[in-house]
């Protein structure tokens, strides 16, 4: 069994989960190299490599490679975690054992999609999937995307293997999040970014917001001051970024982002298909509530 760091892990904190810029169809590593660069000294715990922000549907196997290896080199100092995600088991866990020699900090991993195994069939594939890997794992919940419900009690027996460290939210049961914060054995970190405040202020360990390549410094104090519970100063920093976090999923992420990421010269507004570009309305709406965020 691969020896895992998952005594030691600790993924609280605001964590990135980095767009992939392209320019025409091939990935832009210069763009990328300059995001994570902007990014890293802003107080976030880390990144999250190719995940469905950063379109890793659409890339192939050697093109996830390269982009790890492009934030590795342009953010060192900053740990990070690899998006994986599939149905067929065996190729699942033969692409984890390549991923074994990245230095990663954490795999992100969601249920099988399209299959919709039981609640046996789940637990086996998160344990397999540990089995195989170097790096301690966090459960990605987010049966909208893969069509599964992982439940209560499946999470709280998978908090039992040591090397199953964390779980990124998106399930959309708050009962369920309370009880696995309670436990304590996992980190909960908020998945759905208009989330954030609620799952930190009940006592969550940070997030993973897409949101967050925007008005970064903002959301790292945001959970900063919650984790200190210093609701009031939290809330007045949150409030305001609703708006925004509204907007930016108000078409598939990362669309609405990377019109605005465009917006600011930092990449070219290209997406793989069949994503697509945001519509020019929600364009619009979006640079004028960055402006008014902006203002003192």
């Amino acid at each position: 069994m691969p020896s895992t760091s998952s005594s030691t892990s600790d993924f609280s904190g605001l964590w990135i989960p980095l767009v992939t810029p392209f320019r025409g169809d091939a990935v832009d590593h210069a763009a990328l190299a300059a995001l994570a660069e902007g990014l890293a000294p802003l107080g976030i715990a880390g990144f999250v490599v190719c995940g469905s922000t950063g379109e890793a549907a659409a890339l192939d196997a050697d093109e996830q490679l390269a982009v790890l290896a492009t934030v590795a080199q342009a953010a060192p100092a900053l740990p990070r975690i690899m998006g994986l995600s599939g149905y067929h088991l065996g190729k699942t866990v033969a692409w984890v054992r390549q991923l074994n020699e990245q230095g990663l900090a954490g795999l992100l991993v969601p249920a099988p999609s399209y299959i919709r195994p039981s609640q046996a069939g789940l637990q086996a594939w998160f344990e397999a999937i540990a089995e195989a890997s170097a790096a301690p794992i966090l459960v990605y919940d987010i049966p909208y995307r893969t069509g599964a419900t992982i439940t209560r009690e499946t999470l709280l027996a998978l908090a039992a293997d040591p090397r199953i460290r964390g779980l990124k939210d998106c399930g959309g049961d708050m009962a369920k999040t309370r009880a696995l914060i309670a436990d304590s054995r996992l980190q909960v970190l908020a998945g759905e970014d208009a989330q954030i405040f609620s799952t930190v202020a009940e006592g969550g360990a940070g997030a993973i917001a897409a949101s967050a390549h925007l008005q970064t410094a903002r959301f790292v104090q945001v959970i900063r001051l919650l984790r200190d519970g210093r609701l009031a100063e939290a809330r007045a920093l949150w409030q305001p970024l609703l708006p925004l976090i509204e907007a930016l999923f108000a078409e598939p992420n990362p669309g609405p982002l990377k019109a605005v990421l465009a917006q600011q010269g930092l990449m070219q507004d290209a997406l793989r298909a069949p994503m697509t570009r945001a519509g020019d309305a929600l364009r619009e709406r979006l640079f004028q509530l960055l402006a008014a965020l902006s203002r003192p």
